[in-house]
């Protein structure tokens, strides 16, 4: 072979090797643009799938049940789900229904609904979240739960600006607001989670919170709704709260019928400032006085004591229907003054001594006048108040001892001893065992083992300790409180 005809055959190989270099890099190319998808979950590959569509049709389709249950027309993936388009060559593929059935086995699927996260303002009070499929759902159980403590009627007029002016005695509502914030955002929500489809569910949570069961209390004849309250460990305000159908504590009772006497524990707070004017009753003292003529038997009412009552127009914060302890005061009016109940007993005397049997006085009111029980004597959310809470004679003003007696106790607030909620708080020992508890003073006027006689100012009204207002803690016991033996009784039996 001549040079010529070399040159020609090593240029047609070369020819034919670039060709067929060149068909394979064609070849490979072609190869390594086929489209697939990379499925994920919990961030660990679970397959690659060919097509993307199919995968989320099958979940969709086959979750018919979970359509039913939250009344939804369309399932999502888990929230811990991924695909990722890639390009890959010559790539092993998973069948879409072989990925289904395994994220089916690992997780739970998802549906749309809204999330609302509900964020106190009282830093010592965790977030939560609440999962609704409406938002219209959350919208009307806050409707509901805000019609539970205050009339639909008064809440329309307030949120109008349409109040009617008070006229002689009434109320007005003034600032109401939530003691939270409420963040709404639209997301997918595992169906393994509390999701919510109705406001009537979503409004009990919300007054009752996470209990597991509703109690439920068969009515027998005589019962009331107070009598009904008290075994429950309810108040009558929190009973009307559960069984909104009772207008009042006075209303009827049908034998047989089932009421709600499951504690209220509200998730939130709804807050308002209370403009009042009202007619508050002072209660008469019943002195005793003595006629030596009389013998020792004789007890007689010659003076009948008389109610007073003042017109008491002051303004005070309520959270969730519970008024706060203490109140601002802006007036006061006396309408009828107070008139005294007296006794006239016999004496007996022996011998020289004049000593004589039953020396015993009524009982004094621990305040001035003009004042408004904020707390009855009773239980409140669950616990037994032990005790009526007064409020508005005003902070610094008088408190008196309630009849002779020996303090046994006068104790400083100290946040590191036992019932420091008390605040600043007296105890005084009186006749036949009985004991009067003053707590959440601000100041102390009297010391340990001092005697003192009915209406000796032994302190200042104050709101130390666990309080949420300027108001006096007033309780009676028989037996010192807080010791092995003794009683509580409604200090209000002692003026009645």
């Amino acid at each position: 072979m001549n040079s010529k005809q070399k040159i020609i055959t090593f240029l047609l190989v070369a020819i034919t090797v670039v060709i067929l270099f060149l068909y394979g890099l064609v070849d490979k190319e072609y190869n390594i643009a086929k489209e697939v998808y990379q499925v994920y979950l919990n961030g660990e590959a679970i397959g690659t799938i060919a097509d993307e569509d199919k995968l989320y049709d099958l979940i969709d389709n086959n979750q018919q049940l979970i359509k039913e249950k939250y009344n939804v027309t369309n399932v999502y993936p888990p929230n811990n789900f991924e695909i990722i388009k890639k390009y890959t060559y010559d790539e092993k593929l998973t069948t879409a229904e072989d990925i289904y059935n395994k994220i089916e086995q690992l997780e739970d699927f998802t549906i749309k609904g809204y999330v609302i996260t509900i964020n106190p303002n009282d830093p010592e009070k965790e977030a939560f979240t609440i999962n609704v499929t409406d938002k219209k759902i959350f919208e009307s159980a806050i409707n509901k739960f805000i019609n539970t403590f205050v009339d639909e009627e008064v809440f329309i007029d307030y949120m109008n600006g349409t109040q009617k002016d008070i006229v002689d005695t009434g109320s007005i509502i003034e600032n109401m607001g939530f003691n939270e914030t409420f963040k709404i955002k639209e997301s997918l929500i595992s169906v393994n989670e509390k999701i919510f489809t109705d406001e009537i569910s979503l409004s009990q949570y919300l007054l009752f919170g996470d209990q597991e069961e509703t109690k439920y209390y068969t009515i027998k004849a005589g019962d009331t709704i107070t009598s009904v309250s008290e075994e429950n460990k309810l108040n009558t305000e929190e009973f009307l709260i559960a069984n909104p159908k009772y207008e009042s504590e006075d209303s009827l009772l049908a034998i047989n019928d089932q009421v709600n006497v499951t504690l209220i524990k509200p998730m939130i707070s709804l807050t308002y400032q209370l403009y009042s004017v009202s007619d508050e009753e002072q209660y008469f003292e019943k002195k005793i006085v003595y006629d030596k003529s009389k013998p020792s038997s004789y007890s007689q009412i010659t003076q009948s004591g008389v109610t007073g009552l003042t017109r008491l127009t002051e303004r005070y914060t309520v959270t969730n229907g519970e008024q706060s302890q203490g109140s601002e005061v802006i007036s006061k009016e006396v309408l009828r003054e107070k008139v005294d109940q007296i006794t006239t007993k016999g004496r007996r005397y022996y011998g020289v001594t004049g000593n004589y049997i039953d020396a015993g006085t009524g009982w004094a009111w621990p305040t001035n006048s003009g004042y408004r029980i904020t707390s009855p004597y009773g239980y409140r959310w669950g616990a037994m108040h032990n005790a009526i809470d007064i409020s508005g004679t005003g902070f610094n003003s008088p408190i008196y001892a309630a009849n002779d007696g020996e303090v046994v106790v006068a104790n400083k607030q100290c946040k590191n001893c036992s019932y420091w909620s008390l605040g600043h708080y007296v105890v005084i020992k009186h006749a036949n065992n009985y004991y009067t508890l003053y707590a959440h003073m601000n100041s102390l006027n009297v010391s340990v083992g001092q005697t003192v006689s009915k209406g000796t100012i032994i302190g200042k009204m104050g709101e130390t300790g666990r309080a949420t207002g300027v108001h006096l803690h007033y309780s009676v016991s028989i037996g010192q409180p807080y010791s092995e033996s003794y009683r509580y009784i409604n200090p209000l039996n002692l003026y009645r």
